[in-house]
This record gives structure tokens, sequence and C-alpha cells, in this order.
């Protein structure tokens, strides 16, 4: 989104939160499809002792979407003029990232690759926080939570890959 397509968002607060939305739980639905098995996969693998059980995952996510999506909203509406592109820049980009890992875990089983792709993930979710802060802070706290899961969910990939080589 251009600088004059972000003023024009800004003016129109409702659309462009749904657009945000649809964006961060369209990433969800197609993870969900690509992973239609997951259950099933995360409970024959062998897990570490402080691994969450799967139904945890769905309400998390659900919840940390929402925060995704409205962080942009309030990055986009309410953030420094300049900052406001290189923010939705950093904010796909995460979203992409997001969007592969699942297809890598558990559709193709790839779990050492699933864990550089989520370690690519959780610097990107870095990057986006840090120019959040400086366009708008709270945009930024919102991502805070999502940041500390990526990171569990990393140390989480990096065990299964250990235990199930």
């Amino acid at each position: 989104m251009d600088t004059a397509g972000a003023r024009a968002a800004a003016r129109r607060p409702l659309p462009l939160l749904l657009a945000l939305l649809a964006a961060a739980y369209g990433v969800a639905a197609v993870g969900a499809l690509a992973g239609s098995g997951s259950r099933e996969v995360y409970a024959s693998l062998r897990l570490p002792a402080w691994a969450p059980p799967g139904w945890l995952f769905g309400p998390v996510w659900t919840v940390l979407y929402a925060t995704i999506a409205v962080a942009a909203w309030l990055g986009v509406r309410r953030g420094r003029p300049e900052l406001r592109r290189p923010a939705l820049l950093w904010w796909s980009a995460q979203l992409l990232l997001n969007l592969a890992w699942t297809p890598l875990f558990f559709a193709a089983g790839r779990y050492g690759l699933a864990l550089a792709e989520i370690c690519l993930l959780l610097a990107a979710v870095a990057a986006t926080i840090a120019v959040f802060a400086k366009a708008y802070r709270p945009a930024a706290l919102l991502l805070v939570p999502y940041a500390l899961w990526v990171a569990f969910a990393t140390a989480l990939n990096a065990s299964i890959w250990l235990l199930n080589r």
C-alpha cells in the first residue's frame, strides 16, 4: 500500500480493519487446510514433557490472528505516515512466513526445514515489532504475545525435530 493509499485507508477504518482481519484469518484458513491431519500428526509425535495439548493451538491462534490484524490496523491508522509502508511490508512478510510453516511441518513432515522457516518467522515478527514501535507503540505491544508464542513454538519445533529424527 503506497502512502496515499495508506492515508485513504486510514480515513476508512472499518473496511481496512475487515481487510486486515480477512488477511490474517485467510492465513489461518489456509493453514487449517494444509494441516488438515495436524491433530493426528501431533498426537503421533514424540513430544517434550512441556508440550501443550493439541487442543490448545486453535484457541491461541484464533486470538493471536485477531491481535496481528488489529496491530496492523492501528499502525496504519495512527502510525507515523512515513513508517506506514515499511510497517505493512514487514507485517505482510511475517504473515507470509506464518503461512508457510504449517504445510512444512504438518503436511510435508519436514521438521528441520520447518524449524529453519519458523526461525525466519520469529526474526520477521521481531522486525515487525521494531518498525511498529517506531510508528505507533501500542500496535507493537499488541504483537508481543504473538512473538512470545512464536518463540515458544520455535523451541517446541526444535524439540520435536530432535526427538523424531
